[in-house]
């Protein structure tokens, strides 16, 4: 079976999947969108207007694909329901019928949302001993990392497009592999090998060479053309990596071995809600340009509990810059954040509680104790606070401002906004606690 993957993040590129869904001849098309921040901002605009809550990109992607992968008998599976499953199932159902695909079917995985689960004595897994209560902020939403035992009844619905919010990303792509080739639920040596395909090419161009790309010690041709992944994929979960031979990017075994190895802590023990998969066995052979064969991972007995993403209102973000530039540029930045720092620390409730880097001299390392540069011609003087004080937020970004008549010297390009925050944290939850249900539409 063919698979591609048409998103590895909320705001990835369209064009490349668009490629896919026309080019592609594949079986599965698969948009993989939400990290633990953007399904708390999906609770958070859930709460703003019911309506939403959504990944704000689902219409123009679907308006895109749609057709080409009906045309193509190419099924569709996503997580952009994010917070709002059912209403962007209806949205789907709306773009389908807004290109008179009569008939498109759309099967929504309900259930990962478990907020009414949990109360202030539950506890969060990010410090020893620390409840849910002890954060002392709004609760905003809860979910649970589904796996394919949740996603298999939309597959057997014979759904054009499936959507769900959170689910393992890995159990996206491997789901429909247990599907096509009838593995059983606990063949943990093969759901092992099916979750590395899975987490391969969860991340799209990460592993085509879109992220891997450092000029000068990893070069990667056509960058700006960089196509998504497709997995060839064998009945024993076996695949070979590649992509469009017209496209952009590369995949080779540097690649694909950056991405085996990105965001897992343990490879013998890489944790999803569907096995504990083990990598540390894997082979990865690079059979020609642009196609890399991955099998031999293995697997153990899945985890007896769920991981959950719980979500906080974090409050105001404001953000401010004012930028200095030319001779002794540094020493006015500096000179700038020394008066902020003054002036803030006199302000009840702001002592402590703001962040103020030196952008061109230390602001990417100015935590990790490294040393700024001696001098810059180009600084931009950036500050950053959270609050629920809004009129706090507010008077730190009129000081700011204020930097342009009241000095240092040559202050320039002013800009401040607000925007709505979130927090979040882990915790987990016993499985018998997650009832799963598939609604299906239909234009």
């Amino acid at each position: 079976m063919r698979m591609g993957s048409g998103a590895g993040f909320s705001s990835d590129r369209l064009g490349p999947a668009v490629d896919l869904a026309e080019k592609g001849a594949l079986d599965w098309l698969v948009f993989e969108t939400i990290g633990e921040r953007t399904l708390a901002f999906g609770h958070r605009d859930r709460r703003l207007n019911p309506e939403r809550g959504y990944n704000p990109q689902l219409a123009a992607r679907m308006r895109l694909v749609l057709q080409p992968c009906q045309a193509g008998g190419t099924r569709i599976m996503t997580n952009m329901g994010v917070a709002n499953v059912e209403r962007a199932a209806e949205v789907v159902v709306a773009v389908a019928r807004e290109l008179g695909l009569k008939g498109l079917k759309v099967a929504a995985v309900l259930g990962d949302e478990v907020t009414d689960r949990f109360d202030e004595r539950t506890e969060l897994t990010d410090e020893p001993g620390l409840t849910l209560g002890d954060v002392k902020r709004t609760l905003v939403g809860a979910n649970a990392y589904l796996g394919i035992d949740a996603i298999l009844p939309a597959i057997e619905t014979g759904a054009d497009v499936i959507i769900t919010g959170r689910v393992a990303d890995p159990s996206l792509f491997l789901a429909p592999i247990v599907d096509r080739y009838g593995w059983a639920q606990d063949d943990w040596r093969r759901l092992g090998q099916g979750t590395m395909v899975g987490h391969l090419m969860e991340c799209g161009m990460q592993i085509t060479g879109g992220y891997y790309a450092d000029p000068g010690f990893k070069d990667v041709p056509r960058p700006a053309d960089c196509g998504y992944p497709i997995a060839e994929i064998d009945a024993d979960g076996s695949a070979v990596i590649t992509k469009l031979e017209d496209a952009g990017g590369m995949v080779s075994l540097a690649t694909v071995k950056e991405q085996l190895l990105y965001e897992v802590h343990d490879p013998t023990r890489y944790l999803t809600p569907d096995v504990t998969a083990d990598f540390s066995t894997a082979r990865l052979t690079e059979t020609e340009k642009d196609r890399v064969r991955v099998s031999e991972a293995g697997g153990r007995e899945r985890p007896r509990q769920l991981k959950v993403t719980v979500g906080f209102d974090g409050g105001l973000l404001g953000e401010a810059g004012v930028s200095y530039a030319g001779i002794n540029a540094a020493a006015r930045a500096r000179l700038a954040r020394d008066i902020l720092t003054e002036r803030f620390d006199r302000i009840p409730g702001m002592a402590g509680n703001y962040r103020i880097d030196l952008v061109g001299l230390s602001s990417l390392h100015a935590t990790a104790d490294v040393a700024e540069r001696a001098d810059s011609r180009d600084v931009r003087v950036r500050i950053a606070m959270r609050s629920m004080d809004r009129e706090l937020i507010e008077m730190m970004l009129w000081e700011v401002e204020a930097l342009l008549c009241c000095g240092p010297a040559g202050g320039g390009g002013y800009r401040g906004q607000v925007t709505p925050g979130v927090v979040t944290y882990s915790a987990m939850i016993d499985r018998d606690q997650v009832a799963t249900t598939v609604k299906v539409y239909e234009a």
